[in-house]
């Protein structure tokens, strides 16, 4: 009997004990294709020689040294090549060992920045509807999606949380996507008046929204309104990269591909490609400079911030993608994958959208696509085409209540950045063989 305290009690999972390339291999032998990374983890797959051994190397040198009183050189080393590669007025990196760690860590450094600037009123955060930024409080609070905050509400800070800019379902017809966009990214503005524009800190955004709604990116535009209404009212602009960034939409960085600049970011999962447990939150020059010049002191720490074999993990991961040419790949492979998924479901009539950029695609089902009405959230779809994936060998992500937290469901492809054309052909077979079996039994 297992004394693992598992995610659901009453599943009985296959045990892992390899990973070749794109892979995944259990007790029995049985080869799984990674087509979601996990949770958009795995970027380089399973068996990467060069991660591997920068940990080996790393643990034979140093394995562990408290950041109260040391630093160390692949922390050090990892935090050169991030801001040397990050939007311009980005300037220091805060190593932590996870997303919901480093939405933590933005949502406390913003409120202490606007302390050290001596505006302690500031303590307002506005984020999105069917958002998804993290499992611990803050990050909890933060985020938009109403099946996870359910049963935490009493436990969860107050925060505003405006539309997303999810066009395929909240565009009315007869408006265009510039009207739409701005339309949306004006409801900041709105909500900043409401609040009281002195009392606001922070608005948080994912670039593309991952988990929760299925692969969404905003509409052109949208974000460079939200960055002019921030400026205007001195807010600060919070992105969490957490699952869409580190390549995984063709930009090292996804915000790169909308020409703004946040003032603090937050990475997660790629970082590490699953070989480490690593995030990081990156600040701008200003926001440093406040805190440097004030008390000196960011009032925050985990144990294992910039622990050196987590960071000598992720210093050779973001090397690999930047010397191999992995992120022109991703956006080349994003292209032939959004091809697949076209020819393969965009005539089933329970599909309603396929969208997504580089290799981080969604696939949103519906009951009726002419009103583009969900399917009934009794029948448990989601769990079902799940199930029936990994039955065929295949790891992806599918989620329910992708318009409310409770109505809709998707599917969240977010494949290893080394996958072949064949490999991603493969992967969409055996999807779609799982989902029509799904669809003919319900």
């Amino acid at each position: 009997m297992s004394h693992v305290f598992p995610r659901h009690c009453h599943s009985d999972l296959p045990t892992a004990v390899g990973g070749d390339g794109c892979y995944l291999i259990d007790a029995d032998g049985k080869r799984y294709f990674d087509g979601s990374g996990g949770a958009a983890v795995s970027c380089l797959g399973h068996s990467n020689s060069r991660v591997r051994d920068a940990i080996k190397a790393q643990v034979d040198q140093l394995a562990f040294a408290h950041t109260g009183f040391f630093t160390s050189d692949p922390a050090e080393k990892l935090a050169d090549l991030l801001i040397a590669n990050a939007p311009s007025n980005l300037d220091r990196v805060y190593f932590v060992s996870g997303g919901s760690e480093a939405v933590e860590s933005a949502i406390k450094l913003a409120r202490q920045y606007f302390v050290e600037r001596g505006e302690p009123q500031r303590k307002h955060l506005i984020a999105r509807r069917q958002s998804y930024h993290g499992n611990t409080i803050g990050a909890l609070s933060a985020g938009g999606n109403a099946l996870r905050r359910q049963q935490f509400a009493p436990l969860l800070l107050e925060i505003s949380h405006i539309a997303p800019c999810y066009e395929y379902a909240e565009r009315p017809a007869d408006e265009t996507l510039h009207d739409y966009g701005q339309r949306v990214a004006n409801e900041l503005e709105t909500e900043i008046q409401r609040l009281g524009p002195e009392n606001v800190m922070a608005f948080i955004a994912e670039p593309v929204v991952g988990a929760t709604l299925g692969a969404v990116p905003a509409v052109p535009g949208y974000f460079k309104r939200v960055r002019e209404i921030c400026d205007q009212h001195g807010v600060l602009l919070i992105l969490d990269e957490v699952m869409c960034g580190m390549g995984r939409t063709g930009h090292l960085f996804a915000c790169q591909a909308d020409g703004i600049a946040p003032d603090i970011l937050c990475v997660a999962k790629g970082l590490g490609a699953g070989y480490q447990p690593i995030g990081a939150m990156l600040a701008s020059k200003s926001v440093y400079a406040t805190i440097a010049d004030g008390t000196g002191f960011f009032q925050h720490g985990h144990t294992y911030i910039g622990h050196p074999v987590a960071a000598a993990a992720g210093l050779a991961v973001v090397s690999e993608l930047l010397e191999r040419d992995l992120i022109p790949q991703v956006q080349a492979r994003g292209d032939y994958l959004q091809s697949a998924l076209q020819t393969c479901f965009a005539q089933k009539q329970y599909v309603g959208d396929i969208r997504g950029v580089g290799l981080f695609r969604g696939i949103e089902f519906v009951a009726d696509r002419a009103t583009k009405h969900p399917f009934d959230p009794a029948l448990g779809l989601a769990g079902k085409i799940k199930k029936a994936a990994f039955a065929e060998g295949l790891i992806c992500y599918p989620m329910p209540g992708t318009r409310d937290g409770c109505n809709g469901d998707h599917v969240l492809l977010a494949p290893p950045f080394i996958a072949s054309e064949a490999e991603l052909d493969e992967m969409v077979g055996r999807l779609s063989r799982a989902v029509d079996t799904v669809i003919a039994a319900i």
